[in-house]
């Protein structure tokens, strides 16, 4: 938990993947946090973060979550929409069993 008056610094992607090439490398995690004057907790977090999933490893800075409204697409909310038909019928079905 963050305390008060904590200052969170957003590293860039290209500054992340090249700490993750270096280890790659063979440099340790405790040599990086030192030069870069960062911890070493945020560079063994990258490093894992590579290792259960590589194929994110470029967007390792990108945040997560849900999509934004104006990220969805038409495909997306034909998708939204079918599956809230289906769930209505069933809902529907449910309360005419009773």
């Amino acid at each position: 938990m963050a305390s008060k008056g904590q200052k969170h610094i957003k590293y860039t992607d290209k500054f992340v993947n090249d700490i993750v090439n270096q280890m790659n490398d063979g440099v340790t995690a405790y040599h990086l946090a030192k030069i870069n004057n960062i911890s070493i907790y945020t560079v063994k977090t990258w490093k894992r973060r590579y290792i259960n999933h590589p194929e994110l490893y470029p967007n390792v800075g990108k945040k997560r979550g849900r999509k934004k409204d104006s990220d969805l697409t038409k495909e997306d909310w034909k998708e939204r929409y079918e599956i809230l038909k289906k769930c209505r019928s069933f809902l529907k079905a449910q309360r005419e069993k009773r």
